[in-house]
């Protein structure tokens, strides 16, 4: 059997996301530390205490998540669902490894990239080829909404495709040829995929005033689901650490509809 130290998986998730490169708001890398090796891991998009119990059952050694712990500003006191996470990942000897921004971001195994992969989004590239982007941390992604030729077209095709209905502000029949998208709680980056001359954006939630900006500026807006959009990436991100260590990964899908 097949196995990676978890020191070693931590060095090569860093070097492959890049951590460093982005100012986020929870710490990247190797939560908490379990067991000495790793042979099969858990992957799901929060480490949600479901999700720990899953790979308790399943004999996992490690989770691999989006959304991991220790958020900004949140209270530090380990208490009340924090603790039973905490608790139960320490008594199986479980091995936490969350990316936040940086698995957002990344050009290949990211959650823009395989979103715009699973949706059949083209991707503008730059001179050097890698994707065009605007917006904080250069996190909204730019490109054509593939075949969707109106809003209307794009959210059917958005619907269909992550099986979740949408939320949708403008026009059913705008025309598109420049989109945006950013996958989770991107809301609040409406601005600058208008700025970029998006016709439409894409992103998992909406908030009060996305529907007054969308609707002032003409700019059409998808909310696709903060969790629907953000399957993809850490499915991408498992497949590549099976291919590099041979060991067994595995992904746990907890349905979640926002």
């Amino acid at each position: 059997m097949n196995q990676v130290s978890t020191q070693e998986l931590a060095r090569w998730l860093d070097a492959t996301l890049q951590p460093q490169r982005f100012r986020d708001y929870c710490p990247n890398g190797l939560q908490v530390e379990g067991s000495d090796t790793i042979t099969h891991i858990i992957t799901g998009v929060t480490a949600s205490y479901a999700l720990i119990e899953a790979a308790v059952a399943k004999k996992a050694d490690a989770v691999l998540v989006h959304h991991g712990w220790f958020w900004k500003n949140e209270d530090p006191c380990i208490r009340g669902p924090k603790r039973a996470r905490l608790a139960l990942a320490l008594s199986h000897g479980l091995n936490l490894y969350a990316y936040h921004l940086p698995l957002d971001a990344h050009p290949t195994l990211g959650n823009n990239a395989q979103l715009a992969r699973v949706l059949g989004f083209e991707p503008l590239l730059d001179e050097t080829g890698q994707p065009q982007t605007c917006g904080p941390e250069g996190l909204v992604w730019l490109g054509g909404p593939g075949s969707s030729a109106t809003l209307q077209d794009l959210a059917t095709h958005v619907c269909n495709t992550l099986h979740r209905e949408p939320l949708i502000v403008g026009n059913p029949q705008q025309k598109l040829q420049r989109i945006a998208w950013c996958t989770g709680a991107a809301q609040g980056m409406i601005e600058a995929a208008t700025a970029a001359g998006a016709q439409a954006y894409i992103t998992g939630e909406a908030s009060e005033q996305t529907y007054h900006w969308a609707r002032e500026t003409g700019t059409g807006f998808i909310a696709a689901g903060h969790h629907a959009t953000e399957r993809y990436g850490i499915q991408a991100l498992g497949h590549a650490v099976a291919r590099e260590f041979g060991i067994e990964v595995e992904f746990v899908d907890l349905d979640n509809p926002i």
